[in-house]
C-alpha cells in the first residue's frame, strides 16, 4: 500500500457502526503488529500479491494504515475476533475497511473496500461479516457515491466475497496494477463494483 497524499477531512465513525456479536472493527495497537507479521508472512494469505511481507515491511504498513485513521477517523480498520464470553480479550484477525488509493489508477480517485485476514478466520463468513459494516459506514457516514474493489484475476478468495456483498465487476474497467511488476502473473486486476442505490436497494429488507 503507497503512502496516501489524498487529504480527507475527519469523520469519525460510531464505533457502534462497526461491530456485530461476533466481531468489531477498530483502530490498531502495538499489540496488533506481532500477529499482522505473521500473516503477512503466510504464503497462503499472500497467495495473491506479489510476495510476502518481512516482519519490517509488515510494521511500517500498520504504522501508516493506523496514522491515515487517525487523520481521517476511517480506513483499513484491525478487524477483531469477538470470543462471546463477557470480559473475554478479542483476538486480531487482519484488517477489513476502506481505503483512498494513492496509486495512479485508471479509475481513480476512487475508495476502495479491502480485507485481509488470517487463515484461522477463512470459511466463516467474518471477511464478508465484517466488509458489510464498512460498507455502511462508507455510504451512510461518509456519503460515498460508490465503492470499488479489486484484486488480481485469479484471487476467487476475495472475488466471491465481493460478489456476495452485491458488488458487480465491471470488465471493461479490467487493468494491470501499477504496483505489480511488469510481466507479473498477478500484475492484471479484475474491478468490481458498488453504488449507494444499489447497497441501499440490497439492505433494505435487511
Amino acid at each position: 500500500m503507497p503512502d496516501d497524499v489524498t487529504l480527507d477531512p475527519f469523520t469519525p465513525i460510531d464505533p457502534a457502526l462497526l461491530q456485530t456479536p461476533r466481531l468489531r472493527l477498530r483502530q490498531w495497537t502495538p499489540a496488533d503488529r506481532a500477529p499482522f507479521a505473521a500473516l503477512n508472512a503466510d504464503p497462503a494469505v499472500m497467495e495473491h500479491f506479489p510476495a510476502p511481507l518481512g516482519h519490517a515491511e509488515s510494521d511500517a504498513m500498520a504504522d501508516r494504515i493506523e496514522a491515515l485513521i487517525g487523520e481521517r477517523g476511517w480506513g483499513f480498520w484491525a478487524a477483531e475476533h469477538r470470543s462471546g464470553e463477557p470480559g473475554a480479550p478479542g483476538r486480531f484477525m487482519g484488517f477489513v475497511g476502506l481505503h483512498r488509493p494513492a496509486a495512479a489508477l485508471p479509475f481513480g480517485p476512487c475508495v476502495e473496500i479491502g480485507w485481509r485476514l488470517a487463515r484461522p478466520f477463512w470459511g466463516q463468513g467474518l471477511a464478508t461479516e465484517a466488509a458489510e459494516l464498512a460498507l455502511r459506514a462508507g455510504f451512510e457516514v461518509l456519503g460515498l457515491d460508490d465503492i470499488v474493489a479489486f484484486t488480481a484475476l485469479p484471487n476467487q478468495r476475495s472475488r466471491a466475497v465481493m460478489q456476495r456483498l452485491g458488488m458487480q465487476e465491471s470488465p471493461t474497467d479490467a487493468f494491470e496494477h501499477p504496483g505489480v511488476p511488469a510481466g507479473h502473473p498477478l500484475r492484471a486486476h479484475c474491478l468490481y463494483r458498488l453504488t449507494r442505490a444499489a447497497w441501499r436497494a440490497r439492505t433494505a429488507g435487511l
